[in-house]
């Protein structure tokens, strides 16, 4: 390993060497994703000031920079930025931001591109705080005046492919930054309430070990697990940082097994009414993961997808009736395990309200999970599968078959997905079809992916958003969700809103 490259653990003891040397130290913070000329000329700029060059650089795990970001890994774009004369030390940071890092170092010289010199152009939000802690140990920030250049511009040109690049544009021709920003604010003041099961996604990873010697099945070697929030609770997290009220009308088993869990799992804006289903367990589904390859195994699921007795419905039925009308947008989660019956959706559906669905066909409930008993409501959101199996076709084109879903459910809006393909959006007010490209290129997990995306769109909708970019920003957050296992992240406003403004440049 090239000696100028130090492990964040050994950055303290480094800092301690060269104070005890009389050494200025002259700290550059960023990503850095596609080293360019801009990134040279800065760091050259921090050499000039006659200090030792320490460069701390953005982990993967903490780029919020656009789709497919970072383009180079932490350890390609550690060891360019060591290779470069004017760097002395360059260090991986453990931390989201630098403000971690500055405490450690606490530099003389603080140094940020022109582009942070007014805070209100700062995209990271942190520039104020990072310029006060500099300052509490006696250093100064200051700012480079080189010409610059955008990573993002250069890198959006190789990121996306024709028919993406081709989309963005056209977004980025009628839409401002300023104006989706604004559309923003006004769903921070939606009040959304989320209905449906709650799931616990149990991930198992696994070596595989081969046949067994004696018995003719595969013998796995346990690794580790890891468990997350599914369903209706995790829409309920994607939410949170949104709307200004959210709140989760769910199911779990009797079992009490996984109460403690969903409570510190939920995010704590969550107001949440949990009933619980009369000898059952909480849903649990487990999925075998082999360790190396990350590609699932096989799966299996702990449940009673019977519907609740008539006595629990009613109460079911009561409850949402009574709480319904105190919210702007309805979210229904129904992967088809019992808890909406046809009475409940129906009491549901007879509300004036604006509704949104994600009704999942899956391995437990196909060819009994009937989307008829949501007719009449705003927005649909289904993949290529379950519109398929809805329509019992598979050879006609997926737009021909939407439509005639679009007709049979008499929804405004149908959206859906199809994986590498992109998604496709039916509007009945506007009578037009837009399709969306898909983002996404590491897909590890396709589990949450249309959770994420109905969670954004049909906030958009409500507000009244025009549908191509909410088509688009609904896709963004797909391609987030997929490149994660399960529902381990739940999309931070933030860092949502950067990644548009990254890959809009």
């Amino acid at each position: 390993m090239n000696s100028k490259i130090i492990k964040s653990s050994d950055l303290k003891k480094k800092v301690h060497e060269l104070r005890k040397q009389n050494k200025k130290i002259v700290q550059c913070h960023g990503v850095f994703d596609v080293v360019h000329i801009g990134h040279i000329n800065h760091f050259k700029k921090a050499k000039d000031y006659g200090g030792v060059t320490i460069v701390t650089v953005t982990s993967d795990r903490f780029v919020n920079k656009g789709i497919n970001r970072p383009i180079f890994s932490q350890e390609k774009r550690i060891a360019f930025i060591a290779e470069l004369d004017c760097v002395d030390y360059v260090s991986l940071s453990d931390y989201p931001d630098a403000v971690n890092l500055i405490k450690i170092i606490k530099p003389n010289i603080y140094l940020k591109g022109q582009d942070y010199k007014e805070s209100k152009n700062d995209k990271t939000g942190k520039i104020n705080f990072e310029k006060k802690n500099v300052e509490k140990y006696g250093g100064k920030i200051l700012f480079t005046n080189e010409v610059s250049f955008s990573s993002s511009n250069i890198i959006n040109k190789f990121n996306f492919n024709n028919s993406q690049l081709k989309f963005l544009k056209k977004i980025r021709d009628k839409y401002s930054l300023d104006y989706i920003h604004k559309l923003f604010k006004k769903i921070s003041e939606l009040k959304v309430l989320v209905i449906g099961e709650t799931i616990i996604d149990q991930y198992n990873f696994c070596e595989a070990l081969g046949k067994s010697g004696k018995e003719p099945y595969l013998a796995l070697k346990d690794i580790y697990s890891e468990e997350y929030l599914g369903g209706a609770a995790a829409i309920a997290n994607h939410i949170a940082d949104f709307t200004k009220k959210i709140k989760l009308i769910s199911m779990t088993g009797d079992d009490k097994k996984y109460e403690k869990f969903i409570k510190n799992k939920l995010n704590k804006k969550v107001q949440r009414t949990f009933f619980r289903k009369r000898n059952s367990p909480t849903i649990l589904k487990k999925r075998f993961i082999d360790n190396i390859t990350k590609n699932k195994l096989f799966g299996i699921y702990s449940l009673n997808d019977d519907i609740s007795p008539t006595k629990d419905d009613v109460k079911i039925c009561k409850y949402i009736e009574k709480n319904i009308l105190k919210y702007d947008l309805i979210l229904i989660s129904d992967y088809g395990h019992g808890f909406i019956s046809n009475k409940t959706a129906k009491k549901i559906t007879s509300k004036k309200k604006y509704i949104a669905l994600n009704a999942q066909v899956n391995a437990a409930n196909i060819g009994y999970h009937d989307l008829l008993k949501y007719r009449n409501i705003d927005a649909v959101i289904i993949n290529e599968t379950e519109l398929r199996h809805e329509m019992r076709n598979k050879n006609d084109e997926t737009k021909i078959l939407s439509a005639q879903l679009q007709k049979k459910l008499n929804t405004n809006d149908l959206l859906v997905t199809r994986g590498k393909y992109g998604a496709i959006l039916l509007s009945k007010k506007n009578k037009n079809l837009i399709e969306c490209p898909a983002f996404a290129k590491n897909v590890v997990d396709k589990v949450g992916a249309g959770d994420a995306m109905l969670s954004i769109i049909s906030l958009l909708i409500k507000i009244g958003a025009p549908k191509d970019l909410s088509l688009l920003l609904g896709s963004f957050a797909g391609s987030i969700s997929v490149e994660t296992i399960g529902n381990s992240v739940s999309i931070n406003k933030q860092n949502f809103l950067r990644q548009i403004e990254f890959s809009l440049k």
